[in-house]
């Protein structure tokens, strides 16, 4: 090894460690993180997840083809192909990329260009003057490369820019939860629109069986054998039905307007949607390996573990701070004084250097440390919102289990109470037709009939959209677990998390 390289890489070594011990003057002893994340597994469940039937699959990304609808999943590739809301969260996702490879590059070497010229005019003046230059001209010029190449042995820049990339990757994550809960809305809304039609189809058939009812009594009383009140109180309730008719024609235009806007498309849009055409019959289940599945599976859960990362990343870098800074630099280039204009380019002219460059803070009245205070709180507070989601999201699917369950009850006891009124209802025309019982009979026993068939009605979507409820809440099949950060990036890798309170030294 030549002597010069030699004593140059000593006289580097030398530097390093006093850059090592003199670092010791910013301490970092006290500040730690807190918080600790959740075991998902070990977070109890309830009977509804205990009793809930289980097999290894989960919801498909195109998990609203179950309702058997071909308008719902044209209706949702135009909104997943249109959505201002679904762009915006993209645009945020490459923004985020972007971000990341501008951290990356500060990995990289750094390679400068630059260059000189100017005319240099020296004034005659005896007593400021540069005396035999006074009133002389000449050129400088100068052009070179520059090299600054971080060292990184603390690891800070590649701290940085994994930092960087975790938080794209949240965005990433973000975007898929602006997208299920863009399916989400647009299923509840079509649910909702199917509703609409259905109470609709009892209020029609409600006028007309009271249309009917006025006709008979009308033929009653011309007859001989009814009254004046009976045909009056037969067109009483007429014109509140028409009302309500008229209330929910205006309820499925504003229907079809919002699925239209949900879909990026304007309100004439919804001119097209013909009547939905849900079915819904098989029994939703849930995945064998629930819960530990769900922190790759579920976007919220996995944007907050990708923000954890980040926030673990941001402890670092803060860390690597209250260490030397060390980057080696070369320069290359020509230089003249004096001259012409291109004397620069005369083999002569050229010079160069190379050499490290060392920074070390000594002392900052607290910065660093108030960055590094900084730094584990949002690594604490990105953990905390993580454990919220988690347990929201647990509670989430609980709670869609437990409506669920109820609905199919509730659905079963509904068509129970339907035929019951309904049987009512025929033997109360029949005996009014008979002459046995009044008119109010009747209309008691068909408004108890029309009343049992729009709850039953409103089951029946209250089940559908409970089911897509579930399907979001277990991720709606968006993502791949392989896309969740690995445990070891959830913690800091120079600073222990503290355990029950209190702060490593």
């Amino acid at each position: 090894m030549p002597s010069r390289l030699k004593s140059g890489l000593t006289l580097v070594s030398v530097l390093i460690a006093v850059a090592v011990i003199l670092s010791g003057c910013i301490g970092t002893g006290g500040i730690a993180p807190q918080e600790q994340r959740l075991d998902a597994n070990a977070l109890s469940s309830d009977a509804a997840l205990r009793q809930a039937q289980r097999e290894a699959g989960w919801p498909r990304e195109s998990w609203w083809r179950q309702y058997r609808d071909p308008q719902l999943d044209t209706w949702i590739a135009r909104a997943l192909a249109h959505s201002p809301s679904l762009a915006e969260a993209e645009a945020r996702v490459r923004q985020a990329m972007a971000l990341a490879g501008v951290a990356q590059a500060a990995e990289a070497p750094q390679l400068a260009a630059g260059a000189r010229l100017d005319r240099q005019h020296w004034p005659d003046d005896s007593l400021h003057g540069p005396g035999a230059l006074g009133g002389s001209s000449h050129w400088n010029s100068s052009a070179g490369l520059g090299l600054r190449y971080a060292l990184d042995l603390w690891g800070r820049e590649r701290s940085a820019s994994e930092g960087a990339l975790h938080a794209a990757y949240a965005r990433a994550a973000e975007g898929r939860v602006v997208q299920l809960e863009l399916e989400r809305n647009i299923v509840r809304v079509y649910v909702q629109l199917a509703l609409r039609h259905a109470e609709r189809d009892i209020l029609a058939a409600t006028l007309a069986q009271q249309e009917h009812i006025l006709a008979i009594a009308r033929r009653r009383l011309a007859g001989g054998l009814g009254t004046a009140f009976e045909v009056s109180q037969a067109s009483a309730p007429l014109p509140e039905t028409r009302r309500q008719i008229a209330a929910l024609d205006a309820r499925i235009a504003l229907a079809g307007n919002q699925l239209a806007a949900l879909a990026g498309q304007g309100p004439g849009a919804a001119a097209e949607l013909q009547r939905p055409n849900l079915q819904l019959t098989a029994q939703p289940t849930l995945p064998a390996v629930l819960p530990a599945e769900l922190l790759g599976r579920r976007p919220d859960v996995v944007a907050r573990r990708w923000q954890v990362a980040a926030r673990a990343s941001g402890v670092d870098v803060a860390r690597a701070d209250f260490y030397p800074n060390i980057d080696l630099v070369a320069s290359l280039g020509f230089s003249a004084v004096g001259g012409g204009a291109l004397n620069l380019l005369q083999a002569g002219k050229l010079g160069g250097a190379v050499g490290p460059a060392l920074s070390l803070p000594l002392f900052d009245g607290g910065r660093l440390r108030g960055r590094l205070g900084a730094a584990s709180a949002a690594y604490d507070a990105a953990v905390a919102r993580y454990n919220q989601t988690l347990i929201g999201a647990l509670r989430e699917i609980s709670d869609q289990l437990i409506r669920l369950r109820s609905l199919d009850q509730q659905q079963r006891l509904a068509a129970e109470a339907t035929a019951t009124a309904e049987a009512s209802w025929r033997i109360a025309e029949q005996a009014w037709r008979g002459g046995l019982t009044d008119y109010l009979a009747v209309l008691e026993a068909q408004t108890r009939l029309f009343d049992q068939q729009r709850v039953q009605q409103q089951v029946w979507a209250a089940r559908l959209a409970a089911h897509a409820e579930l399907m979001a809440a277990l991720g709606g099949g968006l993502l791949d677990p392989q896309r969740s950060p690995a445990e070891h990036l959830l913690e800091p890798r120079r600073v222990p998390v503290a355990h029950g309170g209190a702060a490593p030294q």
